[in-house]
């Protein structure tokens, strides 16, 4: 899964197709006035109880004990690999119809496609039916799912990540337009015939309707965190600097573990956990909660300037690595994978593969989260949500046994851990694209790298596990023991269940905003530019957003 889940736009950039290309490529269809950002929308909010008479029936499937019970949002741990797997789909899914073409996101190596690829050829046979996946760069998925929406040529799945779904106005009228209304096939004890699917949690359901009806299957989240700051425990530790456990310390790491002349920086991309060290709220983009009961953005806060002061600082004394502070994408992973950074922000997703593709390569490589701290004496406000990270929309007008057909595979793909399903489709064929350890946990090989991607993972929903591999054997512990200590301070969500979408005018302004904050980090304006960036905000659509969150907040009786 995606490393990066952003919550804060300063990761968003990619977003700016939405906004210009996409309504370029939407105004030759009549989904214009769906999915492009036409001036003058308000942006709509459903109600978070409008949804209850059409979700699905929870029906748990638990085939192991875990070894780490899970807690609400945090996931199952496992420490053994069980021995003995069961069948959780009997019969194939598939009907040996025409194969079904998929799109979904993908942050890595493209892998080989369909009749090039054994894993393909080796899942497929179990499902009956040929899935075509068309894996598309995560970092520019907005283009390519702009492009579809607007010419109306949607294949028979299509993934959507929440974080771009939410930016383009009015999606739910491209939802009735483009997509299979799966309500009669799921709510209520519908659902069972699709046994996997009725695992997955209510909360997530929730969050799969467009106005008051099924449109997707979620995928819920592994974790209600939206990235961590990671380090290089392995480099740092022989050095003898410890990690962080204060933003004066977190100062210091940086001029200690900055070599330029080496080549070696201490920092990446780390705003957006300073901001959450010096309490700055990121609901919704950042909003807060008044007294009064209204909201304040994090712009008008004097956490936010406190912890913008303190990042400028850091690129105006050299501590941040040349390429981040050019604003030209720097591969960060590349560089901390590299030991050129020894610190950056990244999605908790990343962290197993990472540690265990560049253990092969350097057998010390030890990448670790650093606990959350605050600034002085702030609490410290962590950014998340159980909101699903993406959702899965049948093509509308296949017709029912069609529909029928893509649920069973979904059903299929969403097979528990302690299942056959789940091994195929996480890891291949035993001996060719992956091996055992000795405690009987897989371990992939070459060819298992190579070849498998997130070709069905993402295709509808699971329930998450965490679970020990043989190349990563603390990963589970450390994962889940972050997850228990940071837990305390996620802020909580006041739209949680309400469906939103955006005025116009709002988002629009989001991303100018934050590149005119990028200059002030990077030292190409003052800091007290930062009163003018909080006026052109306001005035360009922020107080819109601020009075359209507000209403929907009281709609909802919060």
């Amino acid at each position: 899964m995606d490393p990066t889940h952003p919550s804060g736009i300063t990761d968003r950039r990619r977003f700016l197709a939405l906004f210009g290309l996409g309504a370029a490529a939407l105004a030759g269809g009549g989904l214009l006035t769906g999915c492009s950002r036409e001036a003058g929308s308000r942006g709509s909010a459903t109600k978070a109880d409008a949804v209850k008479d059409v979700l699905p029936s929870y029906r748990p499937v638990d085939l192991v004990k875990p070894d780490i019970p899970g807690a609400g949002p945090i996931p199952q741990g496992f420490l053994t690999y069980p021995r003995d797997l069961v069948v959780s789909v009997p019969d194939k899914p598939g009907a040996g119809g025409p194969e079904i073409k998929t799109m979904s996101p993908w942050w890595g190596p493209t892998p080989p496609g369909l009749g090039r690829n054994s894993y393909l050829d080796a899942v497929n046979a179990q499902l009956g039916v040929t899935v075509n996946p068309s894996l598309q760069d995560g970092n520019t998925y907005a283009d390519k799912l702009s492009a579809v929406l607007g010419a109306r040529d949607v294949p028979d799945l299509l993934v959507g990540p929440n974080w771009e779904i939410d930016k383009i106005s009015r999606f739910s009228d491209a939802v009735k337009a483009l997509f299979e209304d799966l309500t009669d096939y799921l709510k209520g004890d519908a659902v069972h015939a699709y046994p996997n699917l009725a695992a997955l949690s209510t909360g997530a359901w929730e969050y799969a309707a467009w106005g008051g009806r099924l449109y997707s299957v979620p995928f819920p989240t592994d974790g209600p965190f939206a990235f961590a700051m990671f380090h290089r425990k392995d480099l740092t530790a022989a050095a003898g600097v410890a990690a962080p456990t204060s933003t004066d310390e977190l100062y210091e790491f940086g001029r200690k573990m900055t070599r330029a002349d080496r080549g070696v920086w201490a920092f990446g991309s780390v705003f957006s956990m300073v901001q959450q060290y010096f309490g700055c709220p990121g609901l919704q983009n950042g909003w807060r909660r008044k007294p009064d009961g209204g909201l304040t953005h994090k712009y008008e806060l004097p956490e936010y300037r406190a912890a913008l002061e303190f990042t400028a600082r850091l690129f105006a004394e050299g501590l941040v690595h040349p390429d981040t502070v050019a604003s030209k994408g720097a591969d960060e992973k590349q560089l901390f994978n590299g030991g050129k950074i020894l610190m950056y922000q990244d999605g908790l997703g990343a962290w197993q593969g990472m540690q265990g593709e560049q253990a092969k390569v350097t057998s010390t490589f030890d990448m670790q989260p650093i606990p959350v701290f605050g600034a002085g004496s702030t609490k410290p406000v962590v950014w998340g949500s159980e909101k699903p990270i993406f959702f899965t929309f049948v093509k509308k007008g296949l017709g029912r046994a069609r529909t029928e057909e893509i649920l069973r595979v979904l059903n299929w793909g969403a097979a528990p851990f302690g299942s056959r399903e789940y091994e195929l489709r996480e890891y291949g064929v035993e001996g060719k694209h992956f091996t055992r350890a000795a405690d009987g946990s897989p371990i992939p090989t070459e060819l298992g790298r190579k070849e498998k991607a997130s070709q069905y993972d993402y295709l509808g929903g699971r329930v998450p596990v965490k679970v020990r591999s043989g190349d990563t054997p603390n990963y589970v512990q450390d994962y889940l023991g972050y997850h228990r200590a940071t837990i305390t301070h996620l802020e909580p969500d006041l739209f949680a269940g309400i469906k939103l979408e955006l005025p116009a005018n709002y988002s629009k302004v989001l991303v100018p905003s934050e590149d005119k904050i990028n200059d002030i980090l990077r030292g190409r304006r003052p800091i007290g530019d930062l009163d003018q960036v909080v006026r052109e905000f306001r005035s360009g659509g922020g107080d819109e957003g601020r009075a359209f969150l507000e209403q929907a907040l009281a709609d909802n009786g919060r």
